[in-house]
């Protein structure tokens, strides 16, 4: 080394910081991403099922896995007698063509009775189908609520009703009312009569404790209603919207 030279200091880099964890900012930017990842895949979903048949739902996995399998067997809206959803709507949904999938006056009934009364509209039940699970939680009613105004802008009132006939249970391991014509009548819905189509419709609140086939007194009685409620929704014009 020359006189009057300075030693050579060398120069040390500092080592990396350590690697932490996600950060709330990584978590929260997932979470957004997964958020409109199931958005896009509903709405999606909701396009497509307009011209797509649902080949299965959620629930029907479940009791598939459940009971060793299920029987279904879709049934176009144009092959079902029509006295089908208009048993159907009488039952469930009278005011399925004035409501846009809430019907007010029935949840205002449902807050005055109490929790013993429902206020599911045909529409919402379709969403909880199709798209969501079965039972009373409220993450799945808030789901239910957001996406039942979506199906309603998209779908039409007869696919909605078409959907429902095809994918609603009606009875043990039964779905659609295909599978409930073969299974409690002997027939293809085609073939259905008008009382058959009340009592099965009758049979909807309950499908596994009900039997159309073998109706008790009290489904007689209530499909005896329904009857009566299938032709007042026809003459008042509460069945246009899904009818030629």
């Amino acid at each position: 080394m020359a006189k009057g030279s300075k030693p050579r200091t060398r120069s040390r880099r500092k080592p990396a910081p350590a690697r932490r964890g996600a950060t709330l900012r990584d978590l929260v930017r997932w979470s957004g991403r997964g958020l409109l990842g199931l958005v896009g895949l509903f709405l999606f979903l909701v396009l497509a099922f307009t011209v797509v048949n649902p080949v299965f739902t959620p629930y029907m996995i479940a009791e598939s896995w459940r009971q060793g399998g299920v029987s279904r067997d879709w049934v176009a809206l144009e092959e079902i007698p029509p006295e089908v959803a208009r048993s159907v709507v009488a039952a469930e949904d009278a005011n399925f063509c004035l409501h846009w999938g809430f019907d007010m006056r029935a949840i205002r009934a449902a807050l005055d009775e109490g929790a013993g009364r429902g206020a599911s509209t045909i529409t919402q039940q379709v969403v909880k189908n199709v798209f969501l699970w079965q039972g009373r939680s409220w993450p799945r009613k808030a789901l239910e609520a957001l996406m039942t105004p979506v199906v309603e802008l998209v779908w039409t009132k007869r696919r909605i009703i078409e959907v429902y006939l095809n994918v609603a249970e009606t009875g043990k391991g039964l779905f659609g009312v295909g599978a409930a014509a073969e299974a409690y009548f002997g027939r293809p819905a085609a073939d259905l009569t008008p009382v058959q189509s009340a009592l099965i419709a009758a049979a909807l609140p309950d499908p596994k404790g009900r039997n159309p086939g073998r109706p008790s007194g009290f489904l007689r009685k209530r499909a005896a209603e329904i009857a009566d409620g299938a032709a007042t929704i026809r003459a008042d014009g509460r069945a246009d919207c899904f009818e030629d």
